[in-house]
């Protein structure tokens, strides 16, 4: 299935990028049932696209509704590259979008959000699932907790104390923003143990470029 998956992403985000991005995606998030979507306010959908209206100085022009901006701090960490592996394949919204609702019916694949527990308690993706990035990057002194999460992807520990990737699930993994390293410290953990690059795919754009596309979050 998820063969066929990769085959038809292509199509599907060429012919139905649009519906895809505004009718929603059902998702079940911890009780609660998200329609995860492109928001856009009615009052929003006036504003005219040109360089006075989106770019007057750092921000958008004083006219735009405060309902249609999207301000977030940008001088944090380090710009990362487009492509990690030359076999990891960098995900945008649209194939993230395709994924989640490709998860609910395929169990062999996973959005992770790859950040510390208070970060995803405060705001995630609805649907993705927290496996901090540290239990792998530091996993001897995480040993309990990357054993456990290991299991979670599908990968066991054979007796002879070699890893199993025979039924590794496929992986899309961001963090904060396509400046944050803890996404890419996960992913180099995950090749340095034998993870197969081609099941491990990166949303570079993280949890910045989302809000910032006005999609939905697990926080109102």
């Amino acid at each position: 299935m998820r063969t066929l998956f990769l085959l038809l992403l292509p199509a599907l985000l060429s012919a139905g990028s649009n519906s895809l991005e505004h009718q929603g995606i059902k998702v079940t998030a911890n009780g609660k049932t998200y329609s995860v979507k492109r928001i856009i306010p009615k009052e929003c959908k006036s504003v005219p696209i040109n360089n006075e209206m989106l770019w007057t100085g750092n921000y958008a022009n004083p006219k735009v509704p405060e309902a249609c901006k999207s301000t977030y701090v940008h001088t944090k960490g380090k710009l990362l590259p487009m492509h990690l592996d030359e076999e990891l394949e960098t995900y945008g919204e649209l194939e993230v979008l395709a994924t989640i609702k490709e998860m609910q019916t395929d169990k062999n694949l996973l959005l992770i959000d790859s950040r510390k527990e208070s970060w995803f308690e405060y705001r995630t993706i609805p649907g993705a699932v927290n496996v901090p990035f540290h239990y792998f990057k530091e996993r001897e002194s995480y040993e309990f907790h990357f054993e456990s999460a290991l299991k979670s992807l599908g990968v066991t520990i054979t007796k002879d104390e070699e890893y199993d990737f025979s039924h590794a699930k496929t992986l899309v993994l961001f963090c904060n923003g396509p400046w944050c390293s803890q996404s890419p410290s996960m992913i180099f953990a995950l090749l340095e143990i034998g993870y197969p690059a081609e099941k491990i795919k990166w949303y570079r754009g993280g949890m910045q470029d989302w809000l910032g596309a006005g999609m939905t979050s697990t926080r109102d």
